[in-house]
């Protein structure tokens, strides 16, 4: 059998063997969909952590990236910084408010403090966000199993495949089974990429003949000329925008034990992440060297990959494999919930739902991957480009960090208009050309909505709702009593 296949599949048994010993310990705890969705909130600070990494650790933040550094060297590496960063500043400004909030949600969230309105736009809003997101998953996982092993794999195998493993995960073990497998998934991550690193160095002569090989004048080890000021500094408002308020993400600091373990977990989280980036950079480096002129740069890291021993290189198949599935597995998870708690328990009655949120959990799971793989096997041209729509949590963040610092200034109205026109000004950008008069549709997300929030801040009349922890909430209340 080959090596980088077996390996494949044993990582493919130990992540089925979590999602069924998740099951049973989900079955014994009989928390109904809040075990299900959140994990019981049970999640220590350590598993927050490595389920915030799983989710930032991706096809984008590994291949991505080596294919960046490809031609613009280690500055490439910003991106996971980046991702670092949001992490560390949610767990020193936001962690404990979010865990002590109590909700599912964000668009719970928002329905509290700024009404139904714009709880519904909210939900709309973060399903369009993660799904796009989602779809970019099964196409990354495409990508390397096809580019790694192309005897075995087409590109819509590696899809489906990949699509099968993540899928099964969710279904089977839930919120537990992910954090858990991110907790796996996060050691082979680091393992993965440390051992191919010293392989390709090991294969290239040494650090000393890949400098001496690289071509001349390049940004290579500089950290910031490649990629460029304008551009890291893009990532960083994008990052730190979505860290506060994308429902994967904050569905971490819903699911954490306490206050604390919220807090602790983004921060430690925040800090495994930043130096993956940078690492993966290296790989874009190391390729030049050794394969100038490659026609598609995407190819940087499954060249190098071809060129170590089988078994290193099924050790960083799995790596990269793990990247992706890491983050799928969050969002899906992230996107049941909001099915369940924002649509279906607020559009349908009681008696359709009560006691069965669980298995409307799994069918969320299903109907998000369908039409996700439908989006990701017909229309990557187009994903390419509403990838743009995470600047839509400029408005989440805003409405968020407001109530969490200036909670007197908040009314009722801020909520639904300051959304609706994160969404408008997405629409036009994507839609219009010459709305392009920034870098970033970022840049006029954050003004806009600022504007927008203080307009209905001065006419607004009815101050915003209350976060009240001893309350009964609509979702607790369902999966606490079933």
């Amino acid at each position: 059998m080959n090596v980088q296949l077996g390996i494949l599949i044993i990582y493919i048994l130990i992540l089925a063997g979590i999602s069924l010993m998740a099951a049973r310990i989900q079955q014994k705890r009989a928390e109904g969909a809040l075990g299900y969705l959140l994990a019981g909130r049970h999640l220590p600070a350590i598993m927050v952590a490595t389920m915030l990494a799983g989710l930032a650790i991706g096809g984008v933040s590994t291949v991505g990236v080596a294919q960046n550094a490809y031609t613009k060297g280690l500055s490439a590496g910003w991106y996971n910084a980046a991702w670092g960063t949001a992490g560390i500043l949610v767990g020193l400004m936001a962690a404990r408010f979010l865990r002590k909030s109590r909700v599912f949600t964000i668009s719970e969230m928002m329905g509290r403090l700024y009404g139904p309105s714009a709880r519904f736009a909210a939900a709309l809003a973060q399903l369009l966000i993660m799904m796009v997101i989602t779809s970019l998953q099964y196409v990354a996982g495409g990508a390397i199993l096809t580019a790694i092993l192309p005897d075995i794999f087409s590109f819509q195998g590696g899809m489906l495949t990949t699509a099968g493993l993540f899928v099964g995960i969710a279904l089977a073990g839930g919120y537990l089974a992910g954090s858990i497998a991110n907790l796996v998934n996060v050691v082979v991550i680091y393992l993965g990429i440390a051992a191919a690193l010293f392989a390709s160095f090991g294969a290239s002569g040494g650090v000393d003949a890949v400098v001496a090989a690289l071509p001349a004048g390049g940004p290579w080890f500089d950290w910031t000329t490649g990629v460029g000021i304008a551009v890291i500094t893009a990532w960083m408002v994008v990052m730190i925008t979505q860290g506060f308020s994308v429902q994967a993400i904050s569905q971490i600091a819903f699911a954490a034990k306490d206050e604390k373990a919220a807090q602790r977990g983004f921060i430690l989280g925040g800090i495994i992440i930043l130096p993956a980036g940078f690492l993966c950079a290296l790989f874009g480096i190391i390729a030049a060297a050794e394969f100038p002129g490659l026609e598609n740069s995407a190819m940087a890291l499954p060249s190098l990959v071809a060129h170590i021993s089988p078994m290193v290189g099924g050790i960083f198949l799995a790596s990269l494999w793990a990247a992706d599935i890491s983050t799928a597995v969050g969002l899906l998870m992230g996107s049941s919930t909001l099915v369940l708690e924002d649509i279906v328990m607020k559009l349908l009655p009681e008696s359709s739902w009560k006691g069965r949120e669980v298995m409307i959990s799994r069918l969320g799971i299903l109907l998000v991957s369908a039409l996700t793989l439908f989006l990701a096997l017909t229309s990557v041209s187009i994903l390419k480009t509403i990838t743009t729509a995470l600047a839509i949590t400029a408005s989440f963040t805003l409405l968020i960090l407001s109530r969490r610092f200036f909670p007197g200034i908040c009314k009722r109205a801020n909520g639904f208009w300051t959304i609706f026109a994160s969404v408008a000004i997405w629409v036009v950008w994507t839609f219009v050309p010459a709305s392009h008069v920034v870098p970033h549709v970022v840049y006029l997300e954050w003004p806009i909505c600022l504007a927008v929030f203080v307009l209905t801040t001065v006419f607004g009349r009815e101050p915003a709702g209350e976060l009240e922890v001893d309350r009964v909430l609509s979702g607790e209340s369902a999966t606490e009593q079933g």
